[in-house]
Parts: C-alpha cells; sequence; structure tokens
C-alpha cells in the first residue's frame, strides 16, 4: 500500500511539472499563440466540405506576414515546437474526422 501511495505522489508530480512546464513554454511566445489559436479555430470551426474546398483549390500564395511567420518557424527549433505542439493534435484530428489522413 505504502508503495502505492509513493508512486500516485510520483505520477501527480510529473503531471503537474508537465503541466507548469507546458504552461510557461506556451506563454513564452504570446505572438505564436495568437496565430496557433487562430489556425485550430479556423479547423474547429470550418466543415469538412470547407477543408475539402481549400484543399483542392491548390496551394495559395503566402502573404508576407505568412512567409516571415513560415521562415521564423524554420529558423527557430524551440519557436517550432511550442507552435507544432499546440496545432497538432486539434488539426490532425479534425482532418481526420474529414477523411484527410488515413
Amino acid at each position: 500500500m505504502k508503495n502505492r501511495t509513493l508512486i500516485g505522489a510520483l505520477v501527480i508530480t510529473a503531471v503537474v511539472s508537465l503541466v507548469a512546464a507546458y504552461g510557461s513554454a506556451s506563454q513564452q511566445y504570446p505572438v505564436l499563440d495568437k496565430i496557433a489559436n487562430k489556425i485550430v479555430q479556423k479547423y474547429q470551426t470550418s466543415t469538412c466540405d470547407q477543408l475539402w474546398q481549400e484543399r483542392s483549390a491548390g496551394k495559395q500564395p503566402k502573404s508576407p506576414q505568412e512567409q516571415q511567420m513560415i521562415d521564423m518557424l524554420r529558423n527557430d527549433p524551440q519557436k517550432r515546437t511550442a507552435f507544432i505542439n499546440q496545432i497538432a493534435a486539434p488539426v490532425v484530428n479534425k482532418m481526420f474526422e474529414c477523411g484527410m489522413v488515413p
């Protein structure tokens, strides 16, 4: 019983530490957070038909701001990781729901 309590305490401590670390990483890049939230919002509010239409329309030219953001993410692995960690799950889940990924 004592071992279970100790293991439970360790697990709780690890989870709290991860949540705290994620929270501080997320607050480290407020501009990226806003952009990530905008992307997630777009996927959450778009219908599958809308997403398929965008996909079939092909690549659209990037705005200067979008290109600047992409360049920044390419050149800064920490920012890229923080950004991808925020958008990956909601975007891929929506794409899965819409049959866009296997």
